[in-house]
C-alpha cells in the first residue's frame, strides 16, 4: 500500500467504497458549517489504493512529517449508517486510540484538537453507550467533574 499524502488539513481517508451516495452525503454534511458556523477542516482523501485498509495499516501509512492530532476514517460502520459515525484516531496522547463520531459533530474534536483546547480524553470520555460521540451534555463543552 502507498503512503497516505500530507497536507495542510487533517486527513479523511474513505476506505469503504460500497456506497458513493454515502460518500457523497457525508461531503455535503462536512461542507455545511453548523448553526455557529464551524467547519472541521479535513482533507478528503477519495482513492480506491486504500480500500478496506484497517486503522493499524493507517497509522503505519502516516508520513512521518504528519503533524495533526488525528486522524479520520470513513470505514464500513461509517458509511453504512445515517450518522456516518467517523473512526477519529488520536495521534498525541494515546496514539491509535480510536473513538467514533457523527459526521456532523467532527468539527468539534478537529476543531479542539487542532488548537489543543480540549484533550482527546475528553471527547473519549464523552461518547454515548454505543461508542459514538454526538454532542457533549449541554452542547457547550464537557460535562463537568
Amino acid at each position: 500500500m502507498n503512503q497516505l499524502p500530507h497536507g495542510a488539513d487533517v486527513l479523511l481517508v474513505r476506505t469503504d467504497f460500497s456506497s458513493d451516495a454515502a460518500w457523497e452525503r457525508l461531503d455535503a454534511v462536512l461542507a455545511t458549517p453548523n448553526e455557529e458556523g464551524f467547519l472541521a477542516y479535513v482533507e478528503p482523501l477519495d482513492d480506491r489504493r486504500f480500500a478496506g485498509m484497517t486503522p493499524e495499516e493507517a497509522l503505519d501509512l502516516l508520513p512521518p512529517d504528519y503533524e495533526h492530532p488525528l486522524l479520520v476514517l470513513a470505514d464500513g460502520a461509517a458509511m453504512a449508517s445515517e450518522e456516518l459515525p467517523l473512526l477519529v484516531m488520536d495521534l498525541r496522547e494515546v496514539r491509535g486510540r480510536s473513538i467514533r463520531v457523527i459526521a456532523t459533530e467532527l468539527w468539534g474534536i478537529e476543531n479542539n484538537l487542532s488548537i489543543s483546547n480540549l484533550d482527546f480524553e475528553e471527547f473519549a470520555a464523552s461518547v454515548d453507550e454505543d461508542g459514538v460521540f454526538r454532542t457533549f451534555d449541554a452542547g457547550c463543552g464537557p460535562a463537568p467533574s
